[in-house]
């Protein structure tokens, strides 16, 4: 039984933590699976293994100089690190750490699982620390990504990059209700990355008997500004807000619905597309390498160019006009959806031990 440690910034709300820990629950029926968390934030997911918080836990920044910043935290981890065989680090800036561990756990397999695109990576969320980051992907023994595009921009920095898709996140119950003049939307309310202005936008534009539907939390920043654009573009009327949902809350909103939107500007895999399939809903996102991945560049679900508010509202036009329409995008999703079934993701997982 192989020893694995899974480590993550902390395991809040959010597409990375949550697919991390349906993979490590997953594993944990096999393996010996402990989570360690470097922030002391309670978990907002369900654990099937241990969890071990950082001695001196704190929130991690994607700051310059990150070894000398966190030099404390990385020697506390390393020390817990040499007794597991694996050691699977979530995200860029914990798989940077891997230029430190290496020479001190030469022995132990580290796995970086960079759960966004390789663009997004080094030119936002790493553009402060990009010699860290690349010496990271560099010392990892094994990188695992998330698309075609991403295996392409990885494997200059480590020729061990493998592709392994996210499973579906969620069981789902029932079918979504055709029927409703609602659209469902899931996401952080983070402005920038999910678009909420696109989606805003689109909302306004609506039908008079259609709303988008919106869930998930946001910053406090993120939340003003989010109201100010419902002001802005007078949408009070055309938009459910129900904050972030989880369990049965979430099935509930997407049997509600009988269309699926995204209008992110950028995405790794977004699972949230495959939750949305697995009821049935017809999906219309906005391009980036994520959804087009998942929709396998327009085969399963409706992509139109991203931030063309205009031309996605064409888009939807006659899934908003027929239920046959819609039932039709629902059969294609219910297709796709069973290619992010977990057991063979997990036998990919499991090659690599």
């Amino acid at each position: 039984m192989t020893k694995i440690l899974i480590a993550l910034e902390n395991i809040g709300l959010g597409g990375m933590k949550r697919a991390t820990t349906v993979v490590g629950n997953a594993l944990a029926q096999q393996h010996n699976v402990v989570y360690y968390s470097f922030s002391d934030l309670p978990p907002f997911y369900t654990l099937s293994a241990d969890l071990l918080v950082a001695k001196r836990p704190l929130t991690l920044a994607n700051d310059a100089k990150p070894y000398v910043k966190y030099a404390e935290q990385i020697q506390d981890f390393i020390n817990i690190a040499r007794e597991f065989d694996v050691v699977i680090l979530a995200g860029g800036l914990l798989s940077s750490f891997a230029a430190v561990m290496k020479p001190q756990l030469p022995d132990t397999q580290l796995i970086g699982w960079m759960h966004n695109n390789v663009t997004t990576y080094k030119s936002q969320y790493y553009a402060d620390m990009q010699t860290e980051f690349e010496a990271g992907l560099r010392a990892l023994d094994t990188v695992v990504v998330l698309t075609d595009y991403d295996l392409a921009g990885f494997k200059p920095y480590n020729q061990h990059a493998v592709k392994i898709w996210n499973p579906l996140t969620i069981i789902p119950n029932g079918r979504a209700d055709l029927t409703q003049h609602i659209i469902a939307f899931t996401a952080r309310i983070a402005i920038q990355h999910k678009g909420i202005d696109f989606a805003v936008q689109l909302a306004s534009k609506l039908p008079n008997d259609w709303r988008l539907a919106i869930a998930g939390n946001g910053l406090p920043e993120d939340m003003v500004t989010f109201q100010e654009l419902i002001e802005k573009y007078a949408a009070q009327d055309k938009i459910i807000y129900r904050g972030g949902l989880k369990d049965e809350a979430l099935r509930q909103h997407y049997r509600d619905a009988s269309i699926f939107l995204q209008t992110s500007r950028w995405e790794g895999l977004p699972l949230v597309l495959a939750e949305a399939m697995s009821f049935g809903l017809p999906i219309v996102a906005m391009k980036n390498t994520g959804s087009a991945e998942v929709l396998d560049d327009g085969e399963y679900g409706i992509l139109v160019e991203n931030g063309d508010v205009d031309g996605l509202l064409a888009a939807i036009q006659p899934l908003l006009n027929t239920q046959k329409e819609r039932q039709h995008y629902a059969d294609i999703s219910l297709r796709r959806v069973e290619d992010f079934e977990i057991g063979p993701i997990l036998e990919q997982w499991q090659a690599l031990f």
